[in-house]
């Protein structure tokens, strides 16, 4: 057995399964139907805007007001001034950017008329880079791509798999390479890390 499969195996007996992405801030273990429909694909996608550079509660703070307000909703967030849209997400940080970010990954979304967008498509859009584009492909839908982010990295070399850091593609490449390509497996291994790395950094 390779070691990238090993791992897995080794993370999901500890932790056991993640549900992640949470909608409606739930998390449902085992069930990869979420999301189930357009409403809550497009909250994935403001939600991972809004968790760049910040925690995860900082960003589900935000999710939280804007569902307050009735905003989960791309029509909506086109309307809104950017500057209260700035005002509502001010919990996950940087709220002035993510709401510029906001605003341009909701015309985008719109113009795709129900479509999955391609990797190369999401990185041309402002406030998008790979982690981002990835994740939204991962976990809004469902395409089978490994989402790497620093604790990734910190894994793999703390479990002596990399000796030294790699870029963010060859990361990627490593884990693609080495476990099924099913979009299922690739959730839970990225929340398993991230759970591994919270919890024993």
């Amino acid at each position: 057995m390779n070691k990238i499969k090993k791992l897995y195996e080794e993370l999901l007996r500890e932790h056991g399964h993640q549900g992640w992405w949470p909608i409606n801030n739930k998390y449902t273990p085992k069930n990869y139907g979420c999301p189930r429909n357009e409403k809550e694909k497009y909250e994935v996608i403001l939600g991972t805007i809004l968790t760049q550079n910040t925690t995860w509660r900082n960003a589900a703070k935000a999710l939280d007001e804007l569902r307050r307000k009735k905003l989960i909703k791309p029509r909506e967030i086109s309307k809104i001034k950017q500057e209260r849209l700035a005002r509502i997400i001010r919990s996950a940080g940087y709220h002035n950017q993510k709401a510029n970010y906001l605003k341009e990954i909701t015309k985008f979304y719109l113009s795709l008329k129900g479509r999955t967008p391609t990797r190369q498509e999401l990185l041309h859009v402002k406030g998008v880079g790979k982690e981002t584009a990835d994740s939204i492909l991962l976990y809004a839908y469902k395409e089978p791509v490994f989402v790497v982010d620093k604790y990734t990295k910190r894994l793999l070399q703390r479990e002596k798999i990399l000796k030294k850091e790699k870029d963010y593609d060859e990361t990627r490449k490593i884990f693609m390479d080495n476990i099924e390509k099913k979009y299922e497996t690739y959730n839970e291994y990225h929340a398993l890390i991230v759970q591994e790395m919270k919890t024993k950094p």
